[in-house]
């Protein structure tokens, strides 16, 4: 297969599912021809990303995730993508392993508010509590220029509990708690636009769309970028 990408996906399997049904409804294709060549790597038992980030002593995703990509670059991929937000904690670890380019999905977020909402200063992040911690958007948003928002205790307890109990665990959105996450952090924090800084919340705004105020879907832009590079591989 000539010209096709990897996706190191299944952390989340639901987030990992609505990151491809996306790929494939904005992919304008009207024949099967037409459709992105990929390869899917669903790991779904790569450990908690979460866990191990507030505390190594628990197991490490980073040799299954090194291992993936090893085995995957074996196999000459244009690019990957991992549309995880909290696996970038390793990030530069895993470009170590391969010169194949991996699509940094919060630095695409950070550079997608620069060009279109032109007029945000104050960034909010909601996200799991790993995200938090490895302060990977922090890094981006700040070194963008914005100021950032980050969620108050309430707050990041409701986030917990939509990402885990809800969607992790029943595969369902609590619409009425997912948008009053968004409406504390627009109406209250104050923010310019909310990133949701976790593929779960990805896809509660797929099934449960928040329109008020502008946010700033991570996965989504992802989506718009992997297609965009796949297009300019398969035109060289």
């Amino acid at each position: 297969m000539e010209h096709f990408f990897t996706i190191i996906g299944g952390m989340g399997t639901s987030a990992t599912e609505t990151y491809l049904h996306q790929l494939n409804e904005r992919t304008p294709a009207t024949n099967d021809q037409e459709y992105l060549n990929y390869i899917l790597v669903n790991h779904a038992t790569v450990p908690d990303r979460t866990d191990y980030i507030l505390d190594h002593s628990k197991p490490s995703p980073l040799p299954p995730l090194l291992t993936d990509f090893k085995q995957q670059a074996a196999l000459k991929p244009d690019f990957f993508t991992l549309p995880c937000n909290t696996a970038h904690y390793f990030y530069d670890e895993l470009t170590k392993a391969t010169d194949i380019p991996i699509l940094h999905m919060p630095r695409e977020a950070v550079k997608w508010i620069g060009q279109n909402l032109p007029n945000a200063k104050k960034v909010g992040l909601i996200s799991t509590e790993g995200t938090r911690a490895d302060h990977i958007y922090d890094d981006e948003i700040k070194n963008a220029g914005y100021e950032l928002v980050l969620p108050d205790d309430k707050i990041q307890q409701q986030t917990n509990e939509l990402i885990y109990a809800n969607v992790k665990e029943k595969n369902s959105v609590d619409r009425a708690l997912y948008h009053e996450i968004l409406r504390q952090m627009f109406e209250e924090k104050d923010c310019d636009t909310v990133v949701l800084g976790c593929t779960e919340l990805s896809l509660a705004q797929d099934r449960e769309p928040y329109t008020k105020h502008p946010v700033t879907d991570s996965q989504s832009i992802l989506v718009d970028k992997t297609i965009e590079l796949a297009k300019k591989y398969a035109q060289e």
